[in-house]
């Protein structure tokens, strides 16, 4: 991959985050001073891809995020077309008019020089982040999660609706399609979610309990088959304009004024495909956070995480509005839920729920989201009695809000064992 763009200035320093909210007119909302010296400026980069800083004064705060001509986690040596925060502005600006509630505010972008300038969330706490705290018990915070579920599942629903062959027209749809092409990331999505955990590859790491269950992945003719399937609705099945990274690290969530909030962020993977891409991804990332909870005993946290996925399905399928559609949208779904569960046990990027579990939890976690994404991938269904679940447009969600740990949730998180970087 190549970042073929010209040359611009990052932003590095505090002083370069001042210098340019003050070149661009945006100082003013921080500070009454020209200079900023009150402005406190602070790196908190916790995605792969770009770089974000959120600059903070007497009068408020703004979040300043810009993509480098690289993938942010691992540099120059990985270079990407900084163009892609381009796909992000588009998406805000289309869902600022349907889901204004479920996103960040966004305050300026600059095409130029790839920065995008928003509100200030860190009121709010990333969900991934939010949901190992409450495995760990180290606060005592709690989540809705049918709430959860029901604004996550309006987001992408809305998204859907707004952007179809339906809503839009064929010759609309077809310039949007045009417009929202973002190949660098689609080719990361297939390279990291939809082939290298399926065979050899650098990239690819998991835990020893996995070991006979990754020789038998590299040679499962009907997974690989699947896969192959689930590929090829990627890449060809233009339905709708997605968010196409919406895991627990796209969420954050949090209380303003006594009710529950949650924004959806960073949809610089947006696209325009198969509807079933977003649902999967969340309800991916809720299982293996209920497999987290179950680990270390707290079975009544699980089913209260399990819990946001019939609420996010309902809520999908009120706004979505076509109740013929929604058994092939509610099987994608499951098929892609199931590559994304793979990648997370088996691939480059694993989820800090389990990683981050006591050691001795850690093994059987792993086999039990190994297995789970193995079934989704090849049925496209829900692990029979794992998920609270009533079928496509289902208008209830039962389960908890909330939910405890047990008390073995707060030992020390050893890993028993190195995590494997090839296979056996």
């Amino acid at each position: 991959m190549t970042a073929a763009r010209g040359a611009y200035d990052l932003l590095v320093t505090a002083a370069d985050v001042v210098g340019y909210l003050a070149e661009t007119g945006l100082l003013g909302r921080l500070s009454a001073t020209s200079e900023g010296a009150d402005v406190r400026v602070d790196e908190v980069t916790a995605g792969n891809m770009n770089r974000v800083f959120l600059a903070r004064g007497p009068l408020g705060g703004l979040a300043v995020k810009q993509a480098p001509p690289w993938v942010q986690v691992v540099g120059p040596e990985w270079p990407v077309d900084p163009a892609r925060i381009a796909s992000e502005a588009r998406t805000y600006e289309r869902l600022a008019v349907r889901v204004p509630e479920s996103i960040p505010t966004i305050v300026a972008f600059d095409e130029s020089r790839y920065v995008l300038v928003m509100e200030d969330l860190s009121d709010l706490a990333v969900l991934r982040d939010a949901l190992v705290r409450q495995v760990a018990a180290d606060d005592g915070a709690e989540l809705d999660f049918v709430a959860l579920g029901a604004a996550v599942g309006r987001f992408v629903g809305e998204l859907a609706a707004s952007t179809s062959v339906a809503a839009l027209g064929e010759s609309a749809h077809a310039e949007l399609v045009e417009t929202s092409a973002n190949p660098e990331l689609c080719r990361m999505t297939l390279d990291v979610v939809l082939d290298e955990p399926y065979r050899e590859h650098e990239h690819n790491h998991w835990h020893p309990a996995l070991d006979g269950r990754v020789r038998s992945l590299y040679a499962d003719a009907a997974v690989r088959e699947a896969v192959a399937r689930i590929r090829h609705d990627f890449e060809h099945r233009a339905e709708a304009l997605l968010h196409g990274d919406l895991h627990s690290g796209s969420v954050m969530v949090g209380r303003r004024d006594g009710e529950q909030v949650v924004k959806v962020f960073d949809p610089e993977f947006s696209f325009v495909g198969p509807i079933g891409l977003d649902l999967g991804l969340f309800w991916a990332n809720l299982e293996l956070a209920a497999i987290a909870a179950d680990a270390v005993g707290g079975a009544a946290l699980a089913e209260a995480r399990r819990s946001a996925v019939p609420a996010s399905w309902a809520a999908f399928a009120e706004a979505w509005g076509d109740a013929s559609s929604l058994a092939g949208i509610e099987s994608d779904a499951w098929r892609f839920a199931g590559v994304e569960g793979m990648r997370r046990a088996v691939g480059f990027s694993h989820a800090a729920d389990i990683e981050s579990l006591p050691g001795a939890a850690i093994p059987d976690a792993s086999v039990r989201l190994f297995d789970a994404a193995r079934h989704h991938i090849l049925t496209g269904t829900a692990v029979p009695g794992a998920t609270v679940w009533s079928g496509p447009g289902a208008a209830t969600a039962p389960g908890a809000a909330s939910g405890k740990p047990s008390p073995q949730a707060t030992e020390a998180s050893t890993p028993s064992a190195a995590p494997r970087r090839s296979a056996p």
